[in-house]
Formats: structure tokens, C-alpha cells, sequence
């Protein structure tokens, strides 16, 4: 049974002139680098649809199932992109390397979220597209997931198709529960109900896995670890709030729609939040805030990397209040 609001606890409030204009409200848990609970905020078991923030298990599993890639390959699998044309570059290679074209991808047409590229193309008489949209660097790896193994690119984001079935069974492995839900993301793809503590395990095995591991799926996803942290743009855009944290603050983020956010300290500890309202503008900084907490990150990294995350309330264009964490 999904948490409902009194079982919620206040993360977030928007502040406006010294008046409290706005409160988030939601779930959180902090896992130490040996896996136990350190904080936990609200109900951590109740079950949550990840959206996003499950890209990394899902890029996990298309290398298990053997997808070459590789640097920025690798890293836009898991990435949630603001569709410039570096992103759509670095996509449309992955379907080249398997022999496809953007006319195979499943994930509908979009503009690009970057304003700039986005004002280009629409000055350039352009239309929106598969490998504009945010999601289209996880496609293309599920396709070339798929040439490589010999399944059919049609129809891979059917929960039944090969792909999905090899993917529910790794992101099981990962979460360590079993999926008994299944919906449709904005993308088209399948996404599974989970608790938002098995989220938050399956981020810290993934982002503290080595490549020197003996296990193959955790030598892959130290590699996936490594591609991201070496290409912080992929993951969402030059100077948008998870590249921003993972290239100041070496951590390992992803942001899902709907107020989710996960994020992995260097030493380890790992956050997993949920604001219940489905509203993303406080969640990084309630996990930076959370990780500070829980001593994984100092409170002088944190306070100078805070003003590059779009935290200020404006008023008449100047700056009148901030959106804070309190948790």
C-alpha cells in the first residue's frame, strides 16, 4: 500500500520574504557505507514507483546482458537528458553500433528541455524527435541490448518481451524484492513498484561496486559508476542539478520524475527520497542535506555547491527567499 500524507514527514519548505509560503513533504532513508539504516524519515517500506532513478539498474542490466558500451555511451544510458546535440550525438551512436536508427526507438518525440538548443531548432524550421527526448540514451541501449543477444527490436518495451523479462530479474537481484507491480513510464518502458529502502540498497550495491570485483555485475557497475562520474553532462545537462553534484561533489545522483531523487557519497552512504507532492525543486537539496547529516559529505561543500541548484525565490526578478531543506 502506497505511504499516504500522515505517515509523511515535512523535508522542505519555501521560504518567501521570511514567510513560509510552501512545505514538501515525503519519505526518506540514509543507508551507512555497511548498509544499515542511519536515518530514516517516514515509512521507507511503503512502495513507490522509482520513474528515473531506476535508470541505473536498468543500464546495469542491458550490460549484464552483454551491451558494448562504454564512456559516454554508458553514462547517457542512465541518463535523463536535456536533448542538446552532444546528448543526441552520443545516442544516435549507440543505435548506429547496432545497425538502427531513431526510427527503432520506442520512446515518443520531443523537443528538446535545454532552452538554448531548443530555441535552435524551432529558428531552424525543426521538429521534435525520438533522440530528443530525455530518455532516448536508455533506449538505445535497450535496443542494442537487444541486436546484441538476437531478440527482436520489436516490441522490446512489452513487459514480456526478452529484454523486460531480463531486466525485472536484475533489478530484483538489485532491490531484493520481488516486483509485484508493474506501470508504464513516461517513456513508454516498463517501471516497477518497489520500497523506496530497496531503491536505496540497490543505488549503494551499484555505486560501490569495483571493477576489480571477481563478480561480473559488479565489475559492470563500477564501470557504469566510472562513466558517469567522468561525464557528469550526460546525466542530465551542463549546469542542471545532478551534473552539478556529481562533478562538484563526486557523488552519484539520479533524479526521477515525481519528487525522486537517490544520491551516493563517495565513502558509501546513500540517500533515497520520495516527495510525496511530486515535486522535484527541494530534492537535491534534501539529500545533499541528509548526507551532510549522516557526516558523508561536509557542510562547506554542500553550502557552496547549494547556489548552483536554482534554490532562490524571485521577486520582481531579485532574489526574496530560498527553498530549504529541514529535514
Amino acid at each position: 500500500m502506497p505511504a499516504t500524507a500522515p505517515d509523511a514527514v515535512e523535508l522542505a519548505v519555501v521560504e518567501r520574504s521570511g514567510f513560509i509560503e510552501s512545505r514538501h513533504r515525503g519519505f526518506a532513508v540514509v543507508l551507512a557505507p555497511d548498509g544499515s539504516e542511519q536515518i530514516t524519515l517516514g515509512d521507507p517500506t511503503a512502495p513507490l514507483l522509482p520513474r528515473s532513478s531506476m535508470k541505473p539498474l536498468q543500464a546495469l542490466a542491458c550490460l549484464s546482458a552483454g551491451a558494448d558500451l562504454a564512456g559516454e555511451r554508458l553514462a547517457l544510458s542512465t541518463a535523463s537528458h536535456s536533448g542538446t546535440d552532444r546528448h543526441v550525438e552520443v545516442a544516435r551512436g549507440i543505435l548506429e553500433s547496432a545497425g538502427l536508427t531513431e526510427d527503432d526507438l520506442g520512446c515518443p518525440a520531443a523537443w528538446p528541455g535545454d532552452p538554448r538548443t531548443r530555441d535552435d531548432l524551432v529558428r531552424d524550421h525543426g521538429a521534435p524527435s525520438p533522440l530528443r527526448m530525455n530518455c532516448s540514451g536508455k533506449h538505445s541501449a535497450m535496443l542494442l541490448t537487444c541486436v546484441t543477444n538476437g531478440w527482436p527490436t520489436a516490441g522490446y518495451l512489452d513487459p514480456q518481451h526478452p529484454l523486460q523479462v531480463h531486466i525485472r530479474e536484475v533489478i530484483e537481484r538489485l532491490v531484493g524484492e520481488r516486483i509485484t507491480t508493474t506501470a508504464i513510464d513516461g517513456c513508454g518502458a516498463p517501471v516497477y513498484a518497489m520500497s523506496l529502502i530497496g531503491l536505496a540498497r540497490a543505488i549503494q550495491r551499484i555505486a560501490t561496486s569495483s571493477e576489480r570485483s571477481p563478480f561480473a555485475l559488479h565489475r559492470s557497475a563500477g564501470a557504469l559508476v566510472r562513466a558517469v562520474r567522468e561525464n557528469p553532462w550526460t546525466i542530465d545537462g551542463p549546469g542542471l542539478p545532478d551534473a552539478v553534484v556529481i562533478e562538484r561533489l563526486g557523488v552519484f545522483a539520479k533524479k526521477g520524475a515525481e519528487g525522486v531523487q537517490v544520491m551516493t557519497a563517495p565513502n558509501g552512504t546513500t540517500v533515497a527520497l520520495k516527495m510525496l507532492d511530486g515535486s522535484n525543486r527541494a530534492a537535491h537539496a534534501v539529500a545533499l542535506r541528509l548526507l551532510e547529516r549522516a557526516g558523508a559529505l561536509e557542510a562547506s561543500a554542500v553550502a557552496d555547491v547549494l547556489p548552483a541548484l536554482s534554490l532562490e525565490v524571485l521577486g520582481g526578478g531579485q532574489p526574496v527567499g530560498v527553498i530549504r531543506a529541514v529535514a
